[in-house]
């Protein structure tokens, strides 16, 4: 082939690319949600009173700690049990609401409605909350103090805003004289933070135990509110996940010979071990944008982007690798797009002057949904290349697979739409939840499975789950409980009931 030939070949290859990208962000039809005919009037927004206010207080100073599986502040639950059924009489005194302790501590309820032909749905929430330590915070994590209208405490984002958020609203609705047509449940476990096992696999059992076939759709905490966390967009996204990453926990041991340091080996099993958690820290797994949730989140989300932005997410079949680059290059965004690899304990020796007789780490991956934990565990092995380093599994979830979302999916259009009647102004869109919750023990009663917290953010508060001052705005916790009333009212409706498009308001 001459060069001119060359040229022209690659003048026509390039127009064609052109041609293809142009008209693809062109034609990429963002989601359409649809608007939910809504019956509910201004007056019936739920203010947040110092009544509601100290309510919620009083329930995040309750220290329900889980530590390890097994192992929980079983007193301090009791203590919250006992203050639900105080704070929120109308429901735990209504002939419409039944009350089952499960497992001593979980707390299922069941809401009868009239028409018993529509499938119910259920709510989930947990009572327990992980440890903090009291020094690192401005205030103390479990006294529930308010400073510049943020209340500081554990369980106020994960997840007592939840717990507290559903029943004020059910309280609310049955004041007014509410009975449902839709049959729900809600099922607050009291366990999550350690699985779930106790809590939430108690609960479910005793659902399949009464002869529950079906749920409509389940709501568990999840993605959140948004603001300045994806590239290009500068509006609000409240993202609903529709899927969920698995987790591999693997065990790395390596046996050593005991001696004296004086007369050391060339390699101890503390040096060994080392070597093979850096190589796994320096070889991170692959990008797997593309075949996960991720994709349809971010085509969705390509309409509200500037001009180079749509244009690369409108192509993810051409920019993919620019992207995932640029996603990899931040912690929130790299958990979106792989299998995220975390180096969580390293143990070995005993005394300064002494080799080490053997030495343990523990590695905790994140799985991709595209990915099998057979895959991570061949892969980690191949990168280690060293059979001294004996792995094994201590624990394991697959990965969730999608949800469905679309505009006649009922589960996620009334989520979508409650987000919506709250957050005006806010896009909402699937994505992936990146930790695990309790939907792992429901997911036999539907496929339908959608994780939501009612939660909003900015960029850093992500370190605040699980970590150091943890809080949430009086204006969002009143926000909380607003979501979830119209979560119950919008999901007694029959059928969806449109009015209009989404778009069509645009």
């Amino acid at each position: 082939m001459s060069c001119k030939q060359l040229c022209i070949t690659l003048v026509a290859i390039c127009s064609s690319l052109l041609v293809i990208v142009v008209v693809r962000t062109l034609t990429l039809v963002p989601r359409k949600d649809v608007v939910i005919a809504c019956k509910t009037a201004d007056s019936d927004f739920i203010k947040l009173t110092d009544q509601i206010l100290k309510r919620f207080q009083k329930a995040l100073q309750i220290d329900t700690i889980s530590f390890k599986r097994g192992e929980y502040n079983r007193d301090q639950l009791l203590l919250l049990g006992s203050h639900l059924q105080k704070s929120f009489p109308v429901v735990h005194s209504s002939p419409l609401v039944k009350l089952d302790i499960i497992a001593n501590y979980s707390r299922l309820y069941t809401i009868s409605g009239s028409n018993t032909s529509l499938t119910p749905y259920l709510l989930t929430a947990h009572l327990d909350v992980v440890p903090a330590i009291a020094e690192e915070w401005e205030l103390p994590p479990f006294e529930a103090q308010i400073k510049d209208e943020f209340i500081y405490a554990r369980g106020a984002i994960d997840f007592k805003q939840g717990i507290m958020g559903i029943l004020e609203a059910l309280e609310y609705l049955l004041s007014k004289g509410f009975k449902p047509n839709r049959s729900f449940y809600i099922a607050f476990g009291h366990d999550e933070e350690v699985t779930g096992v106790d809590g939430a696999r108690a609960i479910s059992q005793e659902l399949q135990y009464r002869g529950l076939k079906q749920v409509e759709f389940l709501l568990d905490e999840g993605l959140a509110v948004l603001n300045g966390f994806i590239p290009g967009i500068k509006k609000t996204v409240a993202l609903i996940g529709i899927g969920e990453k698995g987790f591999l926990t693997l065990k790395l041991y390596v046996k050593g010979e005991a001696g004296h340091s004086s007369m050391p080996l060339k390699q101890t099993a503390i040096g060994i071990l080392a070597k093979a958690v850096s190589k796994i820290e320096d070889n991170p797994l692959p990008s797997m944008l593309g075949y996960g949730p991720e994709k349809e989140m971010l085509e969705h989300l390509a309409h509200e982007m500037p001009l180079a932005a749509r244009i690369v997410m409108s192509n993810l079949w051409l920019f993919g690798p620019i992207v995932s680059w640029v996603f990899s290059q931040k912690p929130p965004t790299n958990a979106i797009i792989r299998t995220v690899t975390s180096v969580t304990m390293f143990n070995g020796g005993v005394k300064t002057n002494v080799l080490p007789s053997d030495a343990t780490a523990y590695i905790n991956h994140r799985i991709h949904p595209a990915q099998s934990l057979q895959e991570i565990m061949d892969y980690d092995r191949a990168v280690i290349n060293d059979d001294r380093v004996q792995i094994s599994v201590e624990d394991s979830m697959v990965a969730a697979a999608g949800s469905p979302s679309g505009e006649n999916d009922f589960g996620y259009q009334i989520i979508s739409n409650s987000i919506r009647q709250i957050w005006t102004n806010a896009t909402t869109a699937p994505g992936m939840m990146i930790g695990n919750t309790d939907t792992i023990h429901y997911k036999d009663f539907t496929k339908n499975i959608y994780r939501f917290s009612p939660t909003v953010m900015f960029p850093g508060d992500e370190k605040r789950f699980h970590g150091v001052n943890e809080r949430i705005s009086k204006n969002n916790y009143e926000q909380a409980i607003n979501f979830y009333y119209h979560i119950i009212v919008n999901a007694d409706k029959s059928t969806l009931s449109i009015s209009h498009k989404h778009s069509d308001e645009l």
